[in-house]
């Protein structure tokens, strides 16, 4: 509560600021800055309330694309470190090397099938999918590995599940997140000084003024809805794209093909 007091006592002090210069100032002015009528206002009014409204779309529309942006690399890092593990399993045993390679697809088909639905629906990860994901987890740290060189290729494909965790773990939060609320306050606040603009502005109502009017609301609301579309990276008409996870299986299918190096080793 004394947060939010000092707020609004830091607006009030503001308020007060610049209508004490516009009064004190009007006082030393020369007279021929001064107009007949208040339309000088009402212009500097409007002027100022599209240049509020355009700094925020401008702040909000960069956030969101930043976040955009961060949901699909974290996409493609989880897509590369699937094909790493796939490509690990080359050097394991036959039946270990198919029980790895079975999940890793059947986690990636989840992914794209179902999990994608359930954040566009739901704003979260796929509780079955985490399951398939941790049954990978412990099929990859029950390999023997009788030498260091199996060891090491273990390591490796532990360190490659891994990786996928992470980048699920980032997707799960990319999935969630969502803009801070005082800039929809402030989004709000701008677009209806910016549709009252047109009341205080004066213009007599005509068809053409009408015409105009709708096609400023038009604009407005294009840039609104394109302000939540941006909001939800994983739903909606314009969201993060699966290509990393179809690359994926594809490569998969391309390694499958490829023959295998640990399939006949003795462990």
């Amino acid at each position: 509560m004394p947060g939010i007091l000092l707020q609004l006592a830091v607006l009030a002090l503001f308020v007060g600021v610049a209508v004490g210069i516009f009064v004190l100032g009007d006082r030393v002015r020369p007279a021929s800055w001064r107009h007949d009528d208040d339309s000088g206002a009402g212009s500097m009014m409007l002027d100022m309330v599209n240049m509020f409204f355009a700094a925020i779309v401008a702040f909000v529309v960069v956030i969101l694309w930043q976040q955009y942006d961060t949901s699909h690399a974290h996409t493609v890092s989880e897509g590369k470190a699937l094909v790493n593990v796939y490509e690990a399993a080359n050097a394991m045993p036959e039946a270990d090397r198919e029980k790895v390679r079975t999940l890793v697809t059947a986690y990636t088909r989840q992914v794209i099938d179902e999990e994608w639905q359930v954040m566009d629906e739901q704003r979260r990860l796929s509780p079955s999918t985490q399951a398939t994901l941790d049954e990978l987890r412990e099929a990859v740290d029950s390999v023997p590995a009788a030498t260091a060189e199996e060891k090491a290729d273990q390591d490796e494909t532990a360190a490659a599940v891994a990786a996928i965790t992470d980048a699920r773990f980032d997707r799960g939060l990319d999935a969630g997140y969502r803009l801070p609320g005082f800039l929809y306050v402030a989004l709000w606040f701008a677009t209806a000084m910016l549709l009252f603009g047109t009341v205080f502005s004066g213009v007599v109502v005509t068809k053409r003024s009408v015409l105009m009017t709708a096609l400023f609301g038009l604009v407005i609301g294009a840039v609104i809805l394109a302000v939540y579309q941006l909001d939800r990276p994983f739903a909606g008409g314009n969201h993060v794209a699966k290509d990393a996870y179809e690359l994926a299986l594809t490569r998969f299918q391309d390694l499958a093909a490829e023959p295998s190096s640990g399939g006949d080793l003795p462990r």
